[in-house]
């Protein structure tokens, strides 16, 4: 279910008719133009309704509650399933985060229903994903951050002056959990997080950037080094993290194998 992403009246829909690339172009075009909007429930049934015409088992993952409205429109679109598309069994989950940390949990859950699984055991195995999986970001300027809401104008302002490079991490909620002077500084800190998460154990890891792509393809090459990657592959954040985060973004997702 792609978020809209509004830019001088136009609306377009999230990776289906605008690719991460060309919004970050329209964002550094006109930043007071770029508006972001939730998906709204009708739209939400009918994908529902859609998808009730090739399965009667259906399984809706979302972005963390904390950072998006998406759960709620979810489970009031699933309550007028219920009503109208009888027969259909309708499951929706918390990631407990976004970016490509959801998308490992979704992957998961992929992947247990192409194995044959139950619905309640694909919901079961996205459930302990969700519990494994990490996400760490540092941001090369702290100057958009405020349009997240967490943080005033003035002091992302005051921080971008500073040349600050705010670190984050995304569990339910996005937490601040230091700064670097540099972003070397800021990668060194999202590497040994990382490191101190998985030991020496096989890790999937996914390598996120905003409009970086010099950048994340170097930040690749050094998790293909330091780490025994069971999975590792290059995404972009979507704009609408992208718009709060700026370009220049870079951040790890990952889990460690049992």
């Amino acid at each position: 279910m792609p978020i809209n992403i509004i830019f001088q009246g136009r609306v377009y829909k999230d990776w289906v008719n605008i690719t991460p690339a060309e919004a970050y172009e329209l964002l550094l075009k006109d930043p007071e133009s770029f508006k972001t909007s939730a998906i709204n429930p009708d739209d939400c049934f009918e994908a529902y309704r859609q998808a009730s015409q090739k399965t009667k088992n259906i399984f809706f993952i979302t972005v963390s509650i904390q950072l998006s409205g998406v759960y709620n429109v979810a489970i009031t679109a699933r309550e007028r399933a219920r009503t109208e598309l009888p027969g259909v069994d309708i499951e929706v989950l918390d990631s407990h985060t976004a970016t490509a940390a959801q998308g490992f949990v979704v992957l998961a859950a992929a992947r247990a229903a192409e194995e044959g699984k139950s619905l309640a055991e694909v919901v079961k195995v996205a459930e302990e994903m969700r519990e494994k999986v990490r996400c760490l970001v540092v941001l090369d300027t702290m100057r958009h951050v405020y349009r997240s809401g967490r943080v005033p104008k003035a002091a992302a302002q005051a921080g971008s002056l500073l040349n600050i490079r705010p670190i984050f991490k995304v569990s339910g909620a996005v937490h601040f959990i230091g700064v670097a002077r540099s972003r070397e500084g800021g990668i060194k800190r999202i590497l040994r997080g990382m490191h101190d998460k998985v030991g020496l154990k096989p890790v999937h890891v996914a390598v996120m950037h905003v409009y970086a792509p010099e950048e994340v393809e170097k930040l690749r090459e050094r998790v293909a080094s330091e780490f025994d990657c069971a999975e590792l592959w290059i995404t972009e954040f979507s704009p609408v993290i992208g718009y709060a985060c700026g370009t220049g973004a870079l951040g790890l997702a990952f889990y460690p194998e049992d």
